[in-house]
């Protein structure tokens, strides 16, 4: 009498792990997606992309550094430069920006990326992920 190779039996318990698994996967792709799609500073839409993460940080600890100097609020030149500081929104405006904004916007890119890494978590641990994990009531 001939017995399948256990190895090769694929269980309902299997089955059900690579789906989660799969749907986890699918979880990690749209929060990433959130993570660079941007977000909104004081009624301004910025880019939030690796690069622009980046670099917000990096102009972040400059401001803070400045701060940390003295850079009166209101002073736009706090960065050593000749021109006022600012920073390129979405639409390509220039959103001028002292010290304590630019590092206040440095902040608000951290919480941003931090609010959908934790949105992720929570669908993750979820007993059961909704199969409709894009929608934007699961995210903020």
């Amino acid at each position: 009498m001939w017995t399948p190779d256990p190895a090769t039996i694929i269980t309902a318990e299997h089955k059900a792990t690579a789906a989660r698994a799969e749907l986890e996967r699918a979880i990690d792709t749209e929060r990433d997606r959130r993570i660079d799609a941007g977000f909104v500073f004081v009624g301004t839409h910025f880019q939030s992309r690796p690069g622009d993460r980046e670099n917000i940080a990096g102009a972040s600890t400059a401001a803070l550094a400045a701060i940390s100097a003295g850079a009166a609020e209101g002073d736009l030149r706090w960065h050593g430069g000749d021109t006022d500081f600012c920073w390129i929104a979405e639409d390509n405006g220039l959103v001028p920006m002292d010290a304590q904004t630019m590092f206040n916007f440095g902040q608000a890119a951290m919480a941003h990326k931090q609010a959908m890494i934790f949105a992720a978590r929570a669908l993750k641990d979820r007993e059961t992920i909704p199969d409709d994990i894009t929608a934007d009531i699961y995210w903020p």
